[in-house]
């Protein structure tokens, strides 16, 4: 029997791992991450209970993302633009082949 993915999408591991990069490299204290997100939980989960699954990792992305923002290493335009970016190269690349930006 194969153990279940401990991630239900790619995109989920991809931004906790980002965010362990991060604080590894310094960026951001754990603590200081943990009591933002947990923040950000509580926020989300007052019209609903989280299942783990986008939503929680749509509140982790929100998260991250204004922490970074907050301790200007990301600004929220620059994330915009990255994002415009890559949906532009996704839509751009035949199926199957790997999406990457010039």
């Amino acid at each position: 029997m194969r153990p279940e993915p401990a991630f239900e999408a790619p995109w989920h591991a991809q931004v906790f791992a980002l965010t362990v990069h991060l604080n590894e490299a310094g960026v951001f204290a754990w603590p200081d991450w943990a009591a933002r997100f947990g923040a950000t939980l509580k926020t989300h989960g007052l019209s609903k209970d989280l299942n783990g699954g986008d939503d929680y990792f749509a509140a982790w992305l929100e998260t991250l993302e204004a922490y970074l923002a907050e301790l200007g290493a990301a600004s929220p335009d620059k994330v915009r633009e990255a994002q415009a970016a890559w949906t532009a190269a996704y839509l751009a690349t035949p199926h199957g082949q790997p999406v990457t930006l010039d």
